[in-house]
Formats: structure tokens, C-alpha cells, sequence
């Protein structure tokens, strides 16, 4: 995978909020209606939910659509870091970081368009030194 793109309602909102988890926004943009940023070794867009759906040849129910994305860390200290900043950022703390059942630490936060994304340790896939998990 390549590319990720995220749906949103209000482009400026969601460029504000992912600048403030530390993200920082390419300068190159399709007519500043979409917003790249790199996400090590892969892209995720923001675009307008409308546009997007349209684009994808799909009816927007306007819900959950099924996926959440994730992101690993190396200590359950970044996890703890990582939920504070985003709640800081507008986000909403859906799961707190907490031991899980399969020997990590993980929480969720949900972004401002409603994307989940889970913040985790996960021992059973340690981190190289580019940050990119190592399946066992």
C-alpha cells in the first residue's frame, strides 16, 4: 500500500489537526483541495468526504465505514504522548491506553472527521530502525 486518503469534512480543520499531532503537510496539493503528507514510506491524503466518495464510486452512508487505522510505537510511554496530543488537538479519547489481552498497550483515539486510529506496542512486532513494524 501506497496511499491512504481520508475522508473530511472541513480540509483546513483536518490539516490543522494533523499539523498539531506533528505531521507536516507536503507542499505540493491538487489545487489546495487536497492535502498530502508523508507518513514513512507511504502517503495519507485528506480530501473532502463528498469528493472522495464520489470519486470512489461509492454512496456515503456517513458513518464508520469499517477501518481503523493504526500506528506503533516503541515504549507505552508514546502511546500515553501520542492520546494526550491528540485529545489536545481536538481528538476524542475513545479506548485510554491500557495493557491488552495479547501482551501490548494500546488506546484509540477517533479524529475530527471521525477516523479511529489505535496507538500501540505491539511485542510480537518490533519496530526496525525506520519505525516500520516486523512481522514475526
Amino acid at each position: 500500500m501506497t496511499l491512504v486518503t481520508l475522508g473530511v469534512h472541513d480540509l483546513s480543520r483536518a490539516v490543522t489537526f494533523y499539523e498539531a499531532l506533528g505531521w507536516e503537510a507536503h507542499t505540493a496539493s491538487v489545487g489546495g483541495e487536497v492535502a498530502f503528507f508523508d507518513a514513512g514510506g507511504m502517503v495519507v491524503a485528506l480530501w473532502g468526504r463528498d469528493k472522495l466518495a464520489e470519486d470512489s464510486g461509492v454512496v456515503d452512508p456517513g458513518g464508520w465505514g469499517g477501518v481503523t487505522l493504526a500506528h506503533n510505537v516503541s515504549e507505552p510511554a508514546e502511546v500515553d504522548a501520542i492520546l494526550a496530543v491528540a485529545r489536545a488537538a481536538g481528538a476524542i479519547v475513545a479506548r485510554s491506553a491500557a495493557p491488552t489481552p495479547w501482551g501490548g498497550y494500546s488506546g484509540v483515539f477517533v479524529d475530527p472527521d471521525g477516523h479511529p486510529w489505535e496507538v500501540a506496542v505491539n511485542p510480537g512486532w518490533p519496530l526496525d530502525a525506520d519505525g516500520r513494524p516486523q512481522l514475526n
